[in-house]
């Protein structure tokens, strides 16, 4: 029997003697299923790197509690850092997006619906250089075209919008300026 093939048969034997607990372990200490299974598996992913530092016998159990306690020390520290920067961001998104008139919200709508009729590379190329701002050289960088392809897609996609929203889209730009504020996906 290779080294290789008795480091796995000895990293099997410590997996499988060992998971049950160490994923009840995990589950008593985190609130979702799927983060105790994130744990659980980062934990045996380090102890497949650190294979030669495993202990024999019962010790390797206590092992590997001391590096899914880690693990999960880890893993909650990551949480708080995502929860705060969720508040941050929650925060900065209610003071810059204030309510629309129902109007507004209609004609996003149609505008949206609109956008839906487009092919996809007509739709980015619209979206990236009215929503994100780009210019056609960066949306060309963006999706790997030439910006010659962008220009003639860019010029295309607002011919087009601007016939499946109807001959008369309010004042000039005006198809243009409500694309600009994107709309909310339904269900979010």
């Amino acid at each position: 029997m290779t080294s290789a093939t008795a480091h796995e048969d000895r990293f099997r034997r410590i997996y499988a003697g060992n998971f049950e607990q160490l994923l009840a372990y995990a589950l008593r200490r985190v609130d979702q299923p799927a983060d105790a299974a994130d744990v659980v598996a980062e934990t045996f992913l380090v102890a497949w790197r650190r294979h030669r530092e495993i202990p024999d016998g019962a010790e390797a159990r206590l092992w590997l509690y001391g590096v899914a306690r880690r693990v999960l020390s880890n893993h909650l520290r990551g949480g708080v850092r995502r929860e705060r920067l969720g508040v941050r961001l929650r925060q900065r998104l209610s003071a810059a997006v204030t309510p629309d008139p129902s109007s507004e919200v209609s004609d996003r709508l149609t505008v949206r619906a609109a956008l839906a009729r487009l092919g996809d590379l007509d739709r980015e190329v619209l979206m990236l250089t009215a929503w994100e701002g780009l210019e056609p050289r960066e949306a060309a960088a963006v999706l790997e075209v030439s910006p010659a392809v962008v220009r003639t897609r860019l010029s295309r996609a607002r011919a087009r919008l601007r016939e499946f929203v109807g001959d008369d889209p309010g004042p000039p730009g005006h198809v243009f300026d409500v694309l600009a504020t994107p709309v909310p996906k339904e269900g979010r």
